[in-house]
């Protein structure tokens, strides 16, 4: 490693494994199981064939060769790309040409016309190699794309190594901890948080391929990440929900966790979940914690080194009332580099005294907890002179013991300028008065303005791979 550089994933560092620090379960994913010391010899030889490449993409299913192709790439200072395996041809083709990406490295999608590098998961290298500076890119991550192309997201290794230990801090996650986990291996929430955190922190990770209640429970962690709809089936399922009782944290993100889910997770585990908030371009900015209040609905308070501050349109503060909604803007040092090669854009997320803009809305109450709202383009409904948060009307129609999920919009409206929507998935069989009442609830719980004008029973919600509801093809 260079003089005065620290390690990004310290528990492999050479001289430490050599001197016996091994742990023999460090990563457990798709059947196998790899110590530090396999980890760090087959991921080393990985550095050995692509050391001098720029970047390369990874077809990031959840295996080993996965995580030796990350690992291996990040001990040679390489850019990865990390793609989602379930890619379209032109997905593949516009990642691929938008990146840059030299080679595949591991497993490659049928008909290429990269070359392809191999993973082998025996071969072994005890080169070593400097430790590249913090601000190295280390990963380029393809946003979903909501407002057109995606759009490369680059993280250098400093941003990581600062959000990661932001994280350590807030949940207190230690060396003596076990993450489980079941989520894709291509986005920052089942990557870097969990593969590349456990490797940092000096915790094992088990990797459930599907993310099933009764794998969750068996794997007998004491660190849990999922997604709302993982949660939610864990929630369904009594028996496998009761066996988490003896984890220490259960941390849900990427889309917001509906309160009923939280209130159930509470009384089967006895465990109020932990929610946090970020995003692809700033990893994770703030989060309830480990020693604090955790209050179902609202995502927690800055984490260590983050500044937010939350805008009307014209720029103005909004108050921290708890009520009051406004833009979410974020400072510090783990937010991205900028877009690949997108100056345009990149400068179109900044304010001019450098905050980034995140597009989503927030409130922020008087003691600092923070309420996501949803995205300014798709969650911020302005109804006969009212801005209304989607995600409000959400909790409300969620409370309602019928509806298992629900997506709220604002449609175009003649007289009102939009109408708050509301798309539905039932539990059961819908009734002749169903939509009333969901309407009476909202109305009830909430504000009269707030209530959906229009309730759509459907059956199904449209998600993308990450679990995040796609409301721009609800109308």
């Amino acid at each position: 490693m260079s003089i005065g550089v620290p390690l990004l994933l310290r528990s492999l560092n050479p001289l430490a494994v050599a001197a016996g620090e091994d742990r023999p379960d460090a990563v457990t994913i798709d059947g196998v199981t790899l110590s530090r010391s396999d980890l760090l010899g087959a991921a080393t030889s990985v550095a050995e064939r692509i050391a001098r490449a720029e970047r390369v993409a990874v077809l990031a299913r959840p295996s080993v060769t996965t995580v030796l192709a990350v690992v291996g790439c990040l001990i040679a200072g390489v850019t990865v790309v990390p793609v989602p395996p379930d890619s379209g041809s032109a997905e593949l083709e516009y990642i691929l040409g938008d990146s840059g990406a030299q080679a595949w490295l591991g497993e490659a999608p049928a008909r290429t016309n990269l070359p392809v590098v191999p993973v082998r998961v025996h071969a072994r290298s005890w080169h070593t190699y400097p430790e590249p500076e913090p601000g190295a890119p280390a990963f380029v991550l393809y946003t979903s794309g909501t407002t057109g192309p995606p759009k490369g997201v680059v993280l250098s290794r400093g941003a990581i190594a600062a959000g990661l230990d932001a994280l350590a801090d807030a949940w207190t996650w230690t060396a003596n901890d076990v993450l489980v986990h079941g989520l894709p291996l291509f986005h920052v929430h089942g990557l870097i948080l969990g593969v590349l955190g456990p490797l940092r922190v000096g915790s094992p990770l088990i990797h459930t391929g599907k993310p099933t209640p009764q794998a969750y429970a068996d794997a007998a962690g004491t660190l849990y990440f999922g997604v709302p709809t993982v949660w939610s089936r864990i929630a369904e399922d009594a028996g496998a929900a009761r066996q988490l009782a003896d984890a220490r944290l259960l941390v849900s993100g990427s889309a917001p966790l509906p309160v009923p889910v939280f209130e159930r997770l509470r009384e089967l585990t006895g465990h109020a979940p932990i929610e946090r908030y970020g995003m692809s371009e700033t990893m994770i900015t703030l989060s309830t914690r480990a020693d604090g209040e955790r209050r179902p609905g609202w995502v927690g308070v800055p984490v260590a080194g983050v500044r937010t501050r939350i805008c009307d349109e014209s720029g103005e503060p909004v108050a921290h009332d708890g009520e009051s909604i406004g833009g979410l803007q974020v400072r510090g040092p783990m937010v991205f580099d900028g877009y690949l090669d997108r100056a345009e854009a990149t400068a179109e997320c900044w304010t001019d005294d450098g905050w980034f803009k995140t597009g989503d809305v927030a409130a922020i109450g008087p003691d600092g907890f923070h309420r996501i709202v949803g995205r300014e383009s798709v969650d911020l409904i302005k109804s006969g002179g009212y801005r209304i948060g989607a995600g409000e009307v959400e909790n409300a129609l969620l409370g309602h013991p019928d509806v298992a999920e629900v997506a709220v919009v604002g449609l175009p409206d003649a007289d009102l300028g939009q109408r708050i929507v509301a798309f539905v998935v039932l539990r059961g069989a819908a009734t002749d008065s169903i939509e009333k009442a969901l309407i009476e609830q909202v109305a009830e719980q909430l504000s009269v303005h707030k209530r959906p004008r229009e309730v759509r029973i459907v059956d199904a919600l449209p998600r993308n791979a990450m679990g995040k509801v796609q409301k721009k093809l609800l109308s």
